[in-house]
């Protein structure tokens, strides 16, 4: 049986006080846009917990988990066709 995925929304948390709103890693001022880049520049998650000391594991985990979310129930970019 595979894990499921982590509920995101148990991590990651909108404030309006917060980074202006900006969807952020709960406890945190760290914004999940900012960990989905790192993850994107190929950052492994070793070198983005050592960048944002307040982020754990589960954040890094939340933020991917909701970007495949998104990515189920909005198409961003229409694909190139080859």
């Amino acid at each position: 049986m595979e894990p499921s995925m982590i509920q995101w929304r148990d991590y990651l948390a909108s404030n309006p006080a917060v980074c202006g709103g900006q969807l952020c890693a709960t406890g945190t001022r760290v914004m999940v846009t900012n960990i989905l880049d790192s993850l994107a520049e190929r950052a492994t998650r070793e070198e983005i917990l050592r960048s944002y000391p307040s982020l754990q594991p589960e954040h890094i985990d939340a933020a991917i988990a909701y970007a495949a979310e998104l990515a189920h129930e909005e198409i961003l970019h229409p694909l190139r066709s080859q």
